[in-house]
C-alpha cells in the first residue's frame, strides 16, 4: 500500500508545477512511511511513498523501471494473483529482479498494455510513464477500494492519491458548489466530482491514457447491468459462493508482514475471521466499544466469535473522552469534506490495530452486496409490500409527532417507520435518494445562498439523475445493490476506510470484493440474497455451523457513534463556533437561517437525524478553515 503522485507538463508553463513534485510526495507520508523517492525529467515528474507489504526489500521500492529503462510504474495496492501472473511471464521468457507484485504490475502491462487490467485480482491505482512514446496510462481498480485524483488542462496533468498531495502543486481552489450540495444529503461527495471544479475522481475501473495535451478515458469494468441468471440451486449456489469467498481471503493473507483482521461482532467481519483462521490459525484480531454507550457497543459478539474461532483478541475498549480526543486528528487528516462520523471509529480502531499488525482483513462490502442495510430491508418491503406496509404508511402522520432520534430504541424505531412512510409516497429515484441521505427534497440546497442554488439547480439535477441511472419504476433489488455497489461502496465506504487505515499507515483488505465473488453474487436471483425475513441471507446460511449461534437473528447496528450527544454537549462550543452568525456571514455560502433551524431542532424532543446535517456543516467548516483559509484545524 502506498501513495503516488505525478505531473505531466504540455508547455512551460506547465513545466512550473515540477518543483512540486517532492513536496506532493512528501504529502503522502502517512500513506507510506517506510520508503519514498521521485523521477523527474524536463516534462514528466513521478513520486512514491511505500508501505513495504510484497518484497520489503529495496530492490522493490518505487518509482521502478523495467531492465530496458523505457517504463517506469508508480503503484498504489496489492495484486494478489500476481504469483500466477509471474508465472506466466517468465514462461514467455521475462525475467525479474525483485520478488514483487510491483514489477509483475509492470511487465504485464508491457505485454498488455490495458487488456492487463481484465487480469487483475486485487485494488490498485497505479500509472505508468513510457519514456519513449511519451504517455501516462493511469488506471484505477473495479470498485474503487484505491483512490485516484487528476487535473488535466491546456498545460499539465496531475495526479495524485490524495487532495492534500493534489493542492501541493498550487492549484485553484475554486469550489464546486453542485458537489457541495450532493455533500449537504450525503454527507461524501461520490466521483467523478470533487469539493473542486478542476479536480476530479478516476471513476472504479476506468482508465486514462494522456499524450501531449490529449486526454483519453476508457471503461474496462462493469457489473453487468441485468442478471445472467444462474441455474444454480441456493443450495448449489450457497457452496460455490462459500468456496469463492474462501480463496479470496487465502489470496488476502499473502503479505511479508504481519496480517490481522477486523472483528466488529457482526456477521460480516465474523466470516473473514472464520474463513482467514482455516489458513491463518495464529491469526490476530480486533474490535473497539464504547464503554460508555452499551447502545452502540457490540464487543460482546465480537468476544463470543473470537471464543468460538480461538483467535488472539484485543478489545479497544473507549469512553467518550477517548473518542473526543481523536476528533481533530480525523478533521485534520480529511482533506476533501467526508462526514460519516462512523470515520472516527475506524481512524482509532486503525491506530490501535497498526501497534501489531501492518495488514488488517475487513468485512467491508458485503452489505452493499448482499443487502445487508435497514434501507434494503425497506426496499425489499416495499417491492413486495402488502397489507403492513400500507398500514405503516397511513400512520405517517402518528410517527411525524413521535420523538425520533439514532440514539435509543424508541426514537430510532420511530425515525424508521417515518422515514419508511415518507418513502413509500416517493417514486423509485427520489425514494432511493432520499434513503441514501439524511434530507428531503430541497433541503440541501436551502442550505446554501439563494444565489448559490439558482446557479447550480441544473446540474445538481443532471449528476442526481446519473447517479440514480440504474434505477427503474418500479424498482428491483439489483438495481438498488447496483447503484449502491457505483454510489454509496466508492464514495463512503471505501473512502472512510481508505482515507483513516492510510492515516495510520495501515493496509485493508476487503475479501468481499473479489471481482470473481461480485460477478457471482450479481447474477443470483435476488431472493437469495434477501427476503421478508433475513438480509445477507445466502452469506448467512453458508456460515451458519461456523460461528456462534448468537450473531443470528439480531437488529443490525452500523458502526456509529454518539454524535447526537456530543453535539449536544461536549461539541457544543465547537458549533457555536464554526456555525456562528458572524463565521456564516462572513463565509458567503450558507443560509444563516436554515443553520439556525438546525441548532434549534438539535436540542429538541425530535432531533431525527439532524446530528448527522449538522456534523456535515462543521466537517465542513473545518475543512474550509485548514484549506481554504489556511488556518490549523487545532485552532477550531
Amino acid at each position: 500500500m502506498c501513495g503516488i503522485t505525478g505531473v505531466f507538463a504540455f508547455n512551460l508553463l506547465g513545466k512550473l508545477n515540477m518543483i512540486h513534485v517532492t513536496s506532493a510526495t512528501l504529502a503522502l507520508e502517512k500513506r507510506g512511511p517506510d520508503a519514498h523517492d521521485v523521477y523527474t525529467n524536463e516534462y514528466v515528474g513521478l513520486g512514491h511513498r511505500r508501505l513495504s507489504i510484497i518484497d520489503t526489500s529495496a530492490v522493490a521500492n518505487q518509482p521502478m523501471w523495467d531492465a530496458q529503462k523505457r517504463f517506469c510504474i508508480v503503484f498504489n495496492g496489492e495484486i494478489f494473483n500476481y504469483r500466477e501472473l509471474r508465472s506466466e511471464l517468465e514462461a514467455q521468457g521475462i525475467r525479474f529482479s525483485s520478488s514483487s507484485d510491483t514489477e509483475v504490475l509492470l511487465y504485464l502491462f508491457i505485454r498488455e498494455k490495458e487488456n492487463c487490467l481484465n487480469k487483475l485480482n486485487g485494488f490498485f491505482a497505479f500509472c505508468v510513464y513510457d519514456r519513449q512514446e511519451q504517455t501516462f496510462f493511469l488506471a484505477r481498480d473495479r470498485y474503487g477500494i484505491k483512490p485516484l485524483l487528476y487535473l488535466f488542462d491546456e498545460d499539465k496533468f496531475l495526479f495524485a492519491s490524495e487532495m492534500k498531495s493534489m493542492l501541493q502543486y498550487g492549484i485553484d481552489k475554486e469550489l464546486d458548489y453542485t458537489s457541495l450540495q450532493a455533500y449537504l444529503h450525503l454527507n461524501y461527495i461520490p466521483a467523478p466530482h470533487t469539493i473542486f471544479t478542476q479536480v476530479k475522481k478516476l471513476l472504479p475501473g476506468h482508465y486514462l491514457k494522456i499524450s501531449s495535451k490529449k486526454l483519453e478515458s476508457g471503461r474496462y469494468y462493469a457489473i453487468a447491468e441485468k442478471a445472467n441468471p444462474s441455474a444454480l440451486t441456493y443450495e448449489q449456489a450457497t457452496v460455490q459462493f462459500k468456496d469463492l469467498l474462501e480463496d479470496s481471503v487465502k489470496r488476502r493473507l499473502v503479505a511479508d508482514v504481519p496480517v490481522g483482521a477486523f472483528l466488529s461482532g457482526g456477521v460480516d467481519s465474523s466470516v473473514i475471521t472464520a474463513l482467514a483462521v482455516k489458513h491463518k490459525p495464529d491469526l490476530h484480531t480486533f474490535s473497539i466499544g464504547f464503554r460508555d454507550d452499551k447502545f452502540f457497543d457490540e464487543t460482546t459478539y465480537a468476544n463470543a466469535v473470537a471464543k468460538h474461532l480461538k483467535t488472539n483478541h484485543t478489545v479497544f475498549s473507549l469512553t467518550h473522552n477517548d473518542l473526543l480526543a481523536h476528533v481533530h486528528h480525523v478533521l485534520n487528516y480529511t482533506d476533501e469534506p467526508f462526514a460519516d462520523s462512523s470515520t472516527l471509529n475506524v481512524y482509532i480502531l486503525s491506530k490501535e490495530t497498526r501497534k501489531h499488525a501492518t495488514v488488517a482483513l475487513s468485512g467491508d462490502g458485503a452489505d452493499e452486496l448482499l443487502g445487508g442495510y435497514n434501507k434494503h430491508a425497506a426496499f425489499n418491503r416495499i417491492i413486495h409490500k402488502g397489507w403492513k406496509e400500507n398500514l405503516i404508511t397511513s400512520l405517517a402522520p402518528v410517527w411525524k409527532l413521535m420523538p425520533q432520534s439514532r440514539s435509543g430504541k424508541a426514537g430510532n424505531l420511530a425515525r424508521q417507520l417515518n422515514r419508511f412512510a415518507e418513502g413509500m409516497k416517493l417514486d423509485s429515484r427520489e425514494r432511493y435518494w432520499q434513503w441514501a441521505g439524511f434530507t428531503q427534497g430541497t433541503q440541501a440546497g436551502m442550505l446554501l445562498r439563494e444565489t448559490r442554488q439558482k446557479l447550480n439547480k441544473q446540474e445538481f439535477e443532471s449528476r442526481k439523475e446519473n447517479y440514480l441511472r440504474y434505477i427503474s419504476s418500479p424498482e428491483t433489488m439489483r438495481e438498488i445493490l447496483l447503484t449502491d455497489m457505483h454510489l454509496v461502496l466508492p464514495g463512503d465506504m471505501l473512502t472512510k476506510v481508505d482515507s483513516m487505515s492510510m492515516a495510520n499507515s495501515l493496509e485493508v483488505r476487503v475479501p468481499f470484493l473479489d471481482y470473481r465473488v461480485v460477478d457471482f453474487v450479481f447474477n443470483l436471483p435476488d431472493e437469495f440474497k434477501i427476503n421478508r425475513s433475513m438480509r445477507k441471507r445466502i452469506l448467512q446460511d453458508a456460515f451458519r455451523d461456523e460461528l456462534p449461534a448468537q450473531l443470528y437473528n439480531r437488529p443490525k447496528k452500523g458502526f456509529e457513534v454518539p454524535m447526537l450527544n456530543w453535539l449536544r454537549k461536549e461539541l457544543n462550543a465547537l458549533t457555536d463556533d464554526l456555525l456562528s452568525e458572524k463565521n456564516i456571514s462572513e463565509q458567503g455560502i450558507f443560509n444563516y437561517a436554515e443553520v439556525q433551524k438546525l441548532k434549534a431542532q438539535l436540542n429538541s424532543s425530535n432531533p431525527q437525524d439532524v446530528h448527522a446535517r449538522l456534523w456535515a456543516l462543521l466537517v465542513f467548516q473545518a475543512w474550509y478553515k485548514k484549506y481554504i483559509q489556511g488556518l490549523p484545524v487545532n485552532s477550531i
